[in-house]
């Protein structure tokens, strides 16, 4: 498996690429960004959909999926600016000036940060199930103490027990994936960080990031489209529909009958969706 050093991590990455159509043409890169205990492992049907048209670059951020962390202290935080610093030199060591990027959920916090720091470096952007909340300080404690006890309970029996990883999903979807899917998230979930994992929640989810993001959205410089699952119970559409209208260069999409994971719940209309975006074949 190959891994790429980013800041004294080792970082799990992989390219899922076909032959270009003309081989004269040389083919622009598309990197996933994927989202809270995930790994890239949910992007790949995306990216091997859109590989005639796409080289992808998919990878595990710090501290989730293959990304294990070093045990001595790194000097690195969790804050979702950090993470678009961890984008930023993951693509200087591989070389690569200017990118599409394609992030999910929690994934699309420091996508976001990225595409203002650096929008040179952007092409177009596909933001997936974000968007922008208003604060509520007992409801975010409720989710700090729930998150804080899904987090620290994690035996990896759970992973043993029939059927526990369709329990698991029920939340995240209102369409049925594949079984091989669900058990994917759930395998993730038991692998991430415990440290980076709580410490991403209280990152993504507090009042400076409800005050700061629907700036971060107004000041995007670059092409955006923001898809939301019409049913999604995490991240509900609104809140997509509430940020891309604080921009008139991002589009809003609603993917029907889909929750947190439209591009897995629905595939079909999802690429359909992002070949309109970005004008071209898939």
């Amino acid at each position: 498996m190959p891994y790429i050093q980013v800041r004294g991590v080792e970082h799990y990455y992989q390219w899922i690429v076909e032959p270009a159509n003309n081989q004269e043409r040389e083919k622009p890169v598309m990197v996933f960004l994927h989202g809270w205990a995930g790994s890239a492992r949910y992007w790949e049907g995306t990216a091997r959909a859109i590989a005639p048209q796409f080289d992808c670059l998919l990878y595990d951020m710090r501290g989730f999926g293959r990304t294990s962390l070093p045990k001595k202290g790194l000097g690195i935080g969790y804050e979702m600016e950090d993470y678009a610093e961890d984008l930023a030199v993951l693509l200087d060591n591989l070389q690569l000036s200017r990118v599409y990027v394609n992030a999910h959920s929690t994934g699309a916090s420091p996508a976001t940060l990225f595409l203002n720091r650096y929008p040179e470096r952007v092409e177009k952007a596909i933001l997936n199930c974000t968007g922008i909340f208003e604060y509520d300080e007992r409801a975010v404690s409720a989710f700090y103490r729930f998150g804080g006890y899904v987090v620290k309970f994690r035996p990896q029996w759970l992973a043993r027990i029939p059927l526990m990883d369709k329990l698991f999903m029920a939340r995240f979807l209102n369409r049925s994936i594949p079984g091989s899917e669900t058990r994917a998230f759930l395998e993730d979930f038991l692998l991430a960080n415990g440290e980076a994992a709580l410490a991403t929640i209280f990152s993504s989810v507090n009042k400076e990031v409800a005050e700061t993001m629907p700036q971060e959205f107004a000041k995007i410089a670059v092409p955006v489209l923001l898809v939301s699952g019409e049913c999604d119970r995490i991240i509900p559409a609104e809140w997509g529909r509430t940020a891309a209208e604080l921009n008139e260069l991002v589009e809003f999409a609603v993917i029907p009958g889909t929750a947190h994971f439209p591009m897995l719940e629905d595939t079909t209309s999802y690429l359909e969706q992002i070949q309109a975006f970005l004008g071209c074949k898939l």
